[in-house]
């Protein structure tokens, strides 16, 4: 729920109104139901609000305690909002709202910059207080809720989208080689704190942040996944038991906070058809489900919804499903790519934006199955890294990196270039993992950090463009803590996922658990040819790409000769790639003054 911005000056002079008004209006999507700003000396805050939980204005924000002196904007939700309320109760505070954002304001009073510890769920706040003159930001533990910030001598600048910074005007634009490098190498994956642009950070995953009113800072990690291993050890049966009632607990939290009816997003594939059988299984009245497809492509269908239908009717489910033409794919791609708050090269992002639109004429809320493929080892290129022999950076970068560093080389612009970046930077997030298992040390990397710039940044995106807010239920913290700590040799059974597919296997038709795994298909992107192939040719010879020359023409022209012969090792399009990293900063750089 909602979009959150603020200012803090540390120059003596007093946040820009007109700013502050600018910053809000381009989150006006995210939140549609109200807005709200405050100022105190120094720091300015916005917010729009999607009214999720207690629905009435006391629940508004900027939310104000003048007796705890605190100021809060904050986006997301508390999962376990009742059981802290009541605990905080018990300890003498009292609430004037109904609200899971008050909680956080008083989780604060109480225990300071541990409070985040305290937060079951997904968030991004910031929080002003008044008698120590600092503003102390948090985001959840997978970074499902964003926060992009901007950090120079005269001023901090916070905001839910980098749309909204790069409104405010300042921004350092220039292209950071360190995150594109990153970026084309680990398909559009900029790891936290960088972000493509020089001038635009964001907090990372599990981190907090204290700003005070002279500028200075600390960053601090609140959390680190570890996997939970049992002294005594379990079998498969016990791990996939365990699994199971993790998973409920997970969905059904995801279903009762809200004082708004939740949707699921029924794709036909496993990760969302369990999640519909689950909360099916736990009651609590009829589901409404949601399902899209697209126009086939000779090598591949548009659609699932053979699946999607028959899990529909099995659950009998208030279900409905959304075909879109490619004509509509191409024509509201612009719409989409404005929304990204960095460039998004995976295909089901139109899927996902298109989608949104639909479902947010029905429900404010919906569960999406994003996070279960990495956390439960579904991707075909898993097994592939797990019977490779060398080192932990060998066996991921053979079988995941976009382009080896040479290839990278050759398609950047000479100013661009240099080390291999990436390779040490993921090779340190590997030997930060606990796990003792090169897998679960991959799956801890890939759910603690690839997947937040990657599919969760995908879904937070195109959901809130529509201000429809999308919980993933497979990434709950301790659900994923659990996970990580099982044997990869019982991960991998069964093709992958084995143990979503025996928890399935009561609960869904042998047909959905077993098919082959299915990608949200959106098949006018993922075969350019015609249109489209057209579309990104225009991009990729127009004067702004020519000029930036981020982009080596020999590489281009190589990739529009022949598109369909250029793809990466888990099949993605690099001419797309670059295209949409073109088409991005067109859309959302080029248009803004430079600072």
């Amino acid at each position: 729920m909602c979009g959150i911005c603020g200012e803090l000056r540390f120059d003596g002079l007093q946040p820009d109104r007109g700013i502050l008004g600018g910053m809000i209006s381009r989150l006006e999507r995210r939140g549609p139901d109200a807005a709200g700003e405050y100022t105190d000396g120094p720091v300015a805050l916005g917010h729009r609000r999607l009214s999720i939980i207690d629905l009435s204005e006391r629940s508004n924000q900027p939310l104000v305690d003048r007796e705890l002196g605190l100021v809060l904007v904050y986006n997301g939700t508390i999962y376990n909002y009742p059981e802290l309320r009541e605990q905080l109760t018990a300890r003498g505070y009292h609430f004037f709202t109904g609200g899971d954002s008050e909680v956080i304001l008083k989780a604060y009073a109480e225990w300071g910059e541990d409070c985040p510890r305290h937060l079951h769920g997904m968030f991004a706040f910031a929080i002003w207080d008044t008698r120590q003159r600092r503003l102390f930001m948090a985001r959840d533990r997978f970074g499902i809720k964003p926060l992009y910030y901007s950090l120079t001598r005269h001023y901090l600048r916070l905001a839910s989208t980098s749309q909204a910074l790069l409104a405010a005007g300042g921004l350092d634009t220039e292209i950071d080689p360190v995150a594109l490098h990153h970026h084309l190498s680990l398909h559009a994956v900029v790891p936290a704190p960088r972000t493509l642009l020089r001038g635009l950070r964001k907090l990372p995953p599990a981190h907090s942040m204290t700003i005070h009113a002279d500028g200075s800072n600390t960053v601090k990690r609140y959390w680190q996944l570890q996997p939970v291993v049992p002294a005594a050890g379990m079998s498969e049966w016990e791990w996939i038991e365990a699994l199971h009632e993790a998973l409920i607990r997970s969905v059904e939290r995801r279903r009762t906070i809200a004082d708004v009816p939740v949707g699921i997003l029924l794709s036909g594939g496993l990760d969302s058809s369990l999640l519909v059988a689950l909360l099916a299984e736990a009651g609590g009245g009829e589901l409404h489900t949601f399902s899209v497809g697209f126009e086939d492509q000779p090598e591949e269908r548009g659609h699932e919804f053979e699946f999607s239908d028959m899990v529909a009717e099995l659950y009998e489910t208030r279900h409905q499903r959304f075909s879109i033409p490619n004509s509509e794919v191409l024509a509201r791609l612009p719409e989409a790519v404005d929304n990204m708050a960095e460039p998004m090269v995976g295909q089901d992002a139109v899927a996902f934006y298109l989608l949104g639109e639909q479902v947010s004429q029905a429900v404010k809320v919906v569960q999406s199955g994003q996070g279960a493929d990495e956390v439960f080892a579904g991707y075909f290129w898993y097994p592939q890294m797990h019977a490779a022999a060398g080192s932990d950076i060998e066996r991921f970068r053979d079988f995941y990196f976009d382009r080896t560093h040479a290839e990278l080389q050759d398609t950047i612009g000479e100013r661009y270039r240099g080390p291999d970046y990436t390779s040490p930077r993921v090779a340190h997030g590997l030997a930060q993992s606990g796990a003792d298992r090169f897998l679960n040390r991959v799956l801890s990397f890939d759910a603690s950090t690839l997947i937040v710039d990657d599919p969760v940044k995908r879904v937070d995106n195109m959901t809130m463009a529509w201000g429809l807010e999308a919980r993933v239920p497979f990434l709950d913290h301790e659900l994923v803590e659990l996970a990580v700590g099982v044997p990869p040799e019982i991960k991998l059974k069964s093709g992958g996922k084995h143990i979503l597919k025996s928890i399935a296997r009561d609960l869904l038709p042998d047909i959905v658990i077993d098919r082959p795994k299915g990608y949200f298909p959106v098949p006018a992107l993922k075969f350019v040819r015609g249109e489209v192939l057209e579309f990104m040719r225009g991009i990729l010879d127009s004067d702004a790409c020519h000029q930036r020359g981020l982009l080596n023409r020999t590489m281009v022209d190589t990739l529009l000769a022949s598109p369909d012969q250029h793809h990466t090792p888990i099949l993605g399009s690099k001419l797309w790639h670059i295209a949409l990293l073109e088409f991005w900063l067109q859309r959302n750089v080029d248009t803004i003054p430079p600072a």
